[in-house]
């Protein structure tokens, strides 16, 4: 399905018939709701424009009226499919706001918490690039290591998709032993079932053929639009956000960043899936390391009091009262924090003028920088074509619109 023999014709250049064929919004095989007006000559994409904005539900306006802690549940609808990482990156901006610092423990369980997050995002992003290459059976095969997943969220905080997990200053719950056995039975059934996966996949001369020069953007190309994240990476560029600004001690562990070279379909598979196992490294080396120490920094004006404080203690009453009521000032300020998630650098810039609430928070979502260089990624390419490029991308609507 190489596009490397077309030419580019633009429609006003010639009198020649071309077809119009919107895209979505509501097409399954653009995985959420957004449209792409496509302007077509047979089977061969000539131009290409977007709509966005069908889910945009005005995180950033409702965040200005909320109190800080009631902010985490936004972050989990940007990209669902890795709401953990959304919501500690957030509680990340607000820690550095209020000059809190977690311990190695906290530290730790975040990076567990992160890395699985990472696994489920990119195991669904792969898993559909299967299908949209007509390879269903491992998408139903690997789908089930997701929903394990989901089963130690919901072990830690009682939740699966829409997670909000963990709290300002770190848990509300430490790691239960179930939640160590989890993640440990975790990472031996995954290993198997990735391998597997990978042999259905990366050799394949039909999914190479479908892949392999489909949809390419050189490294240039992507600085230019400001990609980050695994479509940069498989660009050629070596950025993370993990090791290009350390947080949560990621510079206690060795990991590598795979890279690219042509931008296409198939490079961003296969750094998708070294990635994968590079988090299953990680998650192992901090379970094995996990330090001692409490699972919440104990400030009083930022974090719950304990509940038995509460009901027995009137200073626990007094700061439980204000956290909850929202009475807490934060100090007057501006930051910027970023972290990297599951398609790129998630980024959070919070202007505090004190009271409440943010005067402003705005949300650095990487779906919505690199969506705008899809049209001239199909152009030229067949209609087959744009659609896999589109999964492999792993555009999430829900950070896209926000």
């Amino acid at each position: 399905m190489s596009t490397e023999n077309y030419t580019i014709i633009h429609p006003e250049d010639t009198d020649k018939h071309y077809t119009t064929l919107n895209l979505g919004p509501t097409h399954p095989a653009t995985h959420g709701i957004f449209q792409n007006i496509l302007t077509m000559d047979g089977e061969m994409v000539i131009d290409a424009e977007q709509t966005i904005g069908y889910i945009h539900r005005a995180f950033e306006k409702i965040a200005e009226h909320r109190p800080y802690y009631q902010i985490t549940p936004l972050t989990d609808r940007l990209n669902y499919c890795s709401s953990p990482i959304n919501n500690i990156g957030y509680q990340l901006a607000v820690e550095k706001l209020l000059g809190i610092k977690t311990n190695k423990r906290i530290d730790y369980m975040r990076v567990i918490i992160m890395e699985l997050s990472r696994i489920a995002d990119h195991l669904v992003c792969n898993s559909v690039i299967g299908v949209d290459s007509g390879a269903l059976t491992g998408f139903v095969y690997i789908f089930q290591e997701r929903e394990f997943i989901y089963e130690i969220f919901e072990e830690i905080c009682g939740a699966r998709l829409t997670t909000n997990i963990g709290r300002i200053g770190g848990f509300d719950r430490d790691f239960s032993p179930a939640v160590i056995h989890k993640i440990r039975q975790f990472l031996v059934r995954y290993e198997k079932a990735l391998h597997e996966f990978e042999n259905l996949f990366i050799r394949n001369r039909i999914f190479m053929d479908r892949t392999i020069k489909v949809g390419p953007i050189s490294a240039e190309r992507a600085l230019a639009y400001g990609f980050t994240g695994p479509n940069l990476r498989a660009a050629g560029v070596d950025y993370d956000v993990r090791v290009a600004s350390p947080y949560c001690s990621y510079n206690d562990f060795d990991f590598i960043i795979p890279v690219g070279t042509h931008g296409d379909t198939y490079d961003r598979f296969c750094v998708r899936q070294t990635e994968m196992w590079q988090s299953m490294k990680i998650i192992k080396d901090a379970l094995d390391n996990l330090p001692q120490g409490d699972h919440i920094v104990r400030e009083p004006f930022a974090v719950l009091p304990k509940k038995e404080d509460v009901y027995s203690k009137m200073e626990a009453l007094i700061w439980h009262f204000k956290i909850v009521m929202g009475e807490i000032d934060a100090p007057k300020g501006e930051i910027y924090h970023s972290v990297e998630g599951g398609n790129g650098e998630l980024g959070f810039y919070l202007v505090s003028e004190g009271g409440r609430a943010p005067y402003r928070l705005h949300f650095r979502r990487p779906c919505f920088i690199y969506y705008q260089a899809y049209p001239e990624m199909i152009k030229g390419g067949l209609l087959s074509d744009a659609i896999i490029t589109m999964s492999s991308m792993n555009v999430i609507a829900g950070e896209l619109d926000a």
